[in-house]
């Protein structure tokens, strides 16, 4: 098929890198003599015919931007074979024959059945701070996500160590803990907490029993949401039924993590990604999400990216606790 018209959206929730992955998929279709539209807050957009063509102009200036210009959301009507029907005849009214999807699992899930059921030729690039999809190394915002949280619990320290306290502090990831473990790390966490794995309360205890025999003067456990131990708050009631005069503070950083001017890598991955989006595309490729493995770019098809989970790095999760001691 011959790709003419091009559209892009973003769905899912934000993630920083999000622009510079719209700006890379703009100007590459322009470079190429093809007409890109924007659509407007995701999937909802397509089914409301929320499109809009755009130039090179249109994404000036928004290679730095956290967020994204496109707007996102998640639609509910998508999941249903009328929504997804509407919302191809909506492309096809506009002669678009070419759709690139920036998200996560949820958003290349419906991008799938667009492809499958009504034969739009489909690419997805990964953006989303939690880095769980399969097929590349690293997902667009993750990066800058890790780099928000370890800034963040640099903070925390040095609080921390004015009153001799333990920080408890809870990071995004939905059911993944890549940015638990990468910051967990990059901080000095004594414990980190991670859904991959089985931290069991004998686990946790011994590891603050180890940091109050060192008399370190401060302490943080890093706690990925979606973990089996329990809640943050959960968490610090069990280490005060064990040891109830230390000093137990509870962060939940939320939604700051989401936020923020991309890192260089998510900048530098995101263009890249960007371009070989279109250029897939271009060349026949659809169904298809492009990654980096490796630093090298490849496509993995889409039902393999949303149902096989990127693997935690275990070695960095045993170097995690050799350095706590």
């Amino acid at each position: 098929m011959s790709i003419k018209n091009i559209a892009v959206l973003t769905s899912g929730g934000d993630a920083p890198g999000m622009n510079a992955a719209i700006r890379a998929v703009v100007r590459t279709a322009l470079f190429y003599k093809k007409k890109i539209y924007g659509v407007s807050r995701g999937y909802d957009g397509l089914i409301e015919n929320s499109f809009a063509e755009l130039d090179s102009k249109s994404v000036k200036g928004i290679l730095a931007q956290g967020g994204t210009v496109l707007k996102s959301a998640r639609s509910n009507f998508f999941k249903t074979k009328e929504g997804r029907e509407k919302a191809a005849k909506n492309l096809k009214s506009l002669g678009i024959n070419g759709l690139i999807v920036i998200g996560g699992d949820g958003t290349f899930t419906g991008a799938h059945l667009l492809h499958e059921e009504f034969g739009i030729p489909v690419i997805g690039i990964p953006g989303t701070i939690d880095n769980d999809l399969f097929g590349t190394d690293f997902t667009i915002g993750y990066d800058t996500a890790t780099n928000t949280v370890i800034n963040c619990i640099d903070k925390i320290r040095d609080t921390a160590n004015s009153h001799n306290r333990l920080f408890i502090v809870e990071v995004m990831g939905r059911d993944a803990g890549f940015i638990a473990l990468s910051a967990g790390v990059a901080t000095g966490a004594l414990e980190i907490i991670l859904p991959e794995m089985n931290t069991s309360k004998d686990e946790l205890l011994d590891s603050v029993k180890r940091g109050a025999e060192n008399k370190k003067t401060s302490n943080i456990i890093v706690v990925a949401e979606g973990n089996k131990l329990g809640t943050p708050f959960e968490i610090s009631e069990e280490i005060i039924s064990k040891y109830p005069n230390m000093d137990i503070k509870v962060t939940i950083l939320g939604h700051v993590q989401r936020g923020g001017s991309p890192t260089t890598i998510d900048r530098v991955n995101a263009s890249i990604m960007g371009v070989a989006a279109v250029e897939g595309l271009l060349n026949d490729k659809s169904d298809v999400m492009v990654g980096l493995l490796n630093n090298k770019l490849e496509y993995t098809f889409l039902q393999q990216a949303i149902y096989n989970k990127a693997p935690i790095n275990i070695e960095l999760r045993r170097i995690a606790k050799i350095l706590a001691t």
